[in-house]
Order: structure tokens, then sequence, then C-alpha cells
């Protein structure tokens, strides 16, 4: 009997020698004191980088330099002792390496406009902010780059909760840089990975900017509807259906815009998505399960400042997929609930009742409901 030869490619190894980045990144500023900002200067700190954290709020930062915590937005989790803490942006930009931008993504061009003055020239940028602006429907990443032009651009993002992360609990990102296919081991994502990176934080790098940052934006509004259907008492199947539909929301709005298939369904896609319509650690989610109870805003967060990204993002978001002829129905269904006044019942009879149609794009179908399948629908409303 003839022996069969095995492929080349299975006879050694196929994984990459691991490379040494060059010029590593010592020394870190965290522009945004939030729970997410201070997380991650924590977790640098972790990492061995020397940590500048700037916050807004001059009080809370001379608290935190004191006490050595963010009672506001991260109670319970102590700064480590590389972490210094600054209300002047000169201060914490002074002998940085790279400076991460960890607003709110309406405030992003903002906090851009007011670290122009002492920003070092060609210092890199990390985008950690994500959404979409409102008044020029550009991505977080488009807005640095008009605001703050000349500067290395990355995107940091996927599934990862602040509190986790600072316990130093297992998690994983995302990194986005433009030179990491050409340049690999000297890119930007490669050396912040280098400089972040410890054995429970783990980046994965990335030269799809737009796909990384498409599925940041959009993960939350859609986390507004899972609780929604979570507060109405649907069940694990609409959850199912709602992240599976709403990644091909995300999917058909990052390819619009230049982005890849292969990155949505990775961690800043699928991985992000699963994790914030699944748990109610997510600001996102929760707020859906408190419009669908009746809650306010300020009883849904036991009176503790927060922003919830998926309400101030979808307006944004839809217009930008409306622009770009992008069919996002679920999205859809959250602006009509939180920006144009429409009832949920309202707007989740709208969203169900639409025709049947084919999975995937190749086939063009469209099935009109039965009256009596809209009816019965119509009864857990």
């Amino acid at each position: 009997m003839a022996r069969i030869a095995r492929p080349s490619s299975l006879s050694s190894s196929t994984s990459p020698r691991p490379a040494t980045c060059a010029a590593p990144l010592q020394r870190i500023a965290v522009i945004g004191g939030g729970a997410w900002g201070t997380a991650l200067a924590i977790s640098a700190a972790r990492a061995g980088r020397a940590v500048a954290l700037w916050l807004r709020e001059a009080d809370l930062a001379a608290r935190m330099q004191q006490g050595r915590e963010n009672t506001v937005y991260l109670p319970g989790h102590r700064l480590p002792a590389g972490v210094t803490v600054h209300a002047r942006m000169e201060d914490a930009l002074r002998d940085a390496h790279a400076a991460l931008l960890v607003v709110p993504s309406q405030h992003l061009r903002v906090t851009c406009n007011a670290m122009a003055g002492a920003l070092p020239s060609g210092l890199p940028l990390v985008v950690c902010a994500k959404g979409i602006e409102h008044a020029s429907g550009l991505l977080m990443a488009q807005v640095v780059e008009e605001a703050l032009p000349g500067h290395p651009l990355a995107v940091l993002s996927g599934p990862t909760f602040a509190s986790e992360v600072a316990q130093g609990m297992p998690s994983a990102v995302t990194l986005a840089s433009e030179d990491a296919a050409s340049a690999a081991a000297h890119s930007l994502a490669a050396r912040l990975a280098a400089a972040l990176g410890t054995p429970a934080f783990r980046p994965y790098v990335t030269d799809d900017l737009r796909g990384v940052e498409v599925g940041g934006a959009v993960k939350n509004v859609l986390a507004i509807a899972s609780g929604i259907a979570q507060g109405m008492g649907f069940g694990a199947n609409a959850r199912a259906a709602l992240i599976t539909r709403g990644l091909e929301e995300i999917r058909q709005l990052a390819l619009a815009l230049g982005g890849r298939s292969d990155t949505v369904y990775g961690l800043a896609g699928l991985g992000d998505l699963s994790l914030t319509c699944s748990s109610e650690q997510s600001r996102n989610m929760r707020f859906g399960i408190g419009l669908a109870t009746g809650r306010s805003p300020l009883d849904m967060f036991d009176g503790r400042p927060v922003v919830v990204e998926g309400r101030d993002n979808a307006v944004p978001v839809t217009d930008l997929a409306r622009r770009l002829e992008v069919h996002m129905p679920i999205c859809e269904a959250v602006r009509a609930v939180v920006a144009d006044g429409v009832p949920i019942a309202a707007a989740m009879r709208q969203l169900l009742a639409r025709p049947f149609r084919a999975e995937t794009s190749a086939i063009a179908l469209q099935i009109a409901q039965p009256p009596a399948g809209r009816a019965h629908a119509e009864q857990r409303l």
C-alpha cells in the first residue's frame, strides 16, 4: 500500500517564533480616570510600566493620589505604586512614550483639543473609546486623526469589564495599528502589546482599525437591546438570536467601512458583543433592563455617575448605517426607544413583524409573515 506523505505544513510548527519588539514603551499616560481608564492604569503598572493617570476632576485626582483608590468610578481597587495621578494634562503627558485615550466617545474631541498644547511631537496615541461622534459621524480614530494630526495611532478594544481587569482576572483584548501587517514586531500595535501585556492581560494584534472600532461602537447599542429583551422576560433563545443577528449588523457595517469579517468574528467583535449582551456587569445591558422594567437611570446604577455609551451612540450608529445603506434593524429598534420616544412594546412589535429572509446575503429572499404569527408574538408584548 502506498505511503501517504504528510503535508509539509503539518510536519513542523505553524506558529511564528516569538519576536523581540523594538523601542519598548516604558512610560504610559492614561488620559481619562473613569472605571476603564483606572483599570488600564492598574494593569499597565502591573506590566512594569510607569503610568501617569489624568483626571478632569482635580479634587478626585488629589484624593486618588493620596488615598490610592478611585472611590467614585472604580472603588475597591488599589492603585499600584507605579501609578501617579494628575489633574494637569502637561504633567500627565510629560516624558510619555504613548498615551491611552480613555474618555467617553462624545467627549473625545474636546479632550484631544485640551491635549494639543501639551502633546509631545509624534507621541503614539491609543484610542480606547468606543463609539461614533454625533456631529461628524466619524469613528474615534478618525476623530483623533482630525483633531491631532501627525501622531501614530492605535486602537485598543475587546471583551473586558473594568473591575475584572483591575482584579487581575484573565482578559484578552485586540490592539490595532495600520502598520501591523507590514512592520510586524516593529508595529505600534506590537510594541503596545509588549508594553501592556501580562499573563492575565493578553493583547492580540491586527491591522484592521475599522473592523475593531465598528465592533466596539455597535456592541453597546446591541447590549441595550439584550437588556430590554431580558427585562421583558424573554429567554435564552431570544438572546442567542439577538447576539447572532446583531453580529451580522456589525459585520455589514464593518465591511461597508473597509473592515474585515475575521475581525468581527474575533475579540473586538463577537467577543465583546457576547460579553456585553450576557452580563449585568454591562452598564448598557443593565440600562436596557431598566428601560424595560420602568426603572430610572439613577436607580439602575445606585446613584453612581456612569456613561451609557449605547444610549449615546444609537443615533450616530444608525445615521452612519443609513448613509451607507446598511440594514441594521436591531440598532434601529434601540434608536426608536432611546431617541425617538417609541414605546418599547411598539418597537419590539415592529422588529418581530419584519418579513422572514435568508440567512445568507447570497440568497435574495423575503417572506411576509402570516397574520397568525404576528398575533402570537404580540401575546408576549
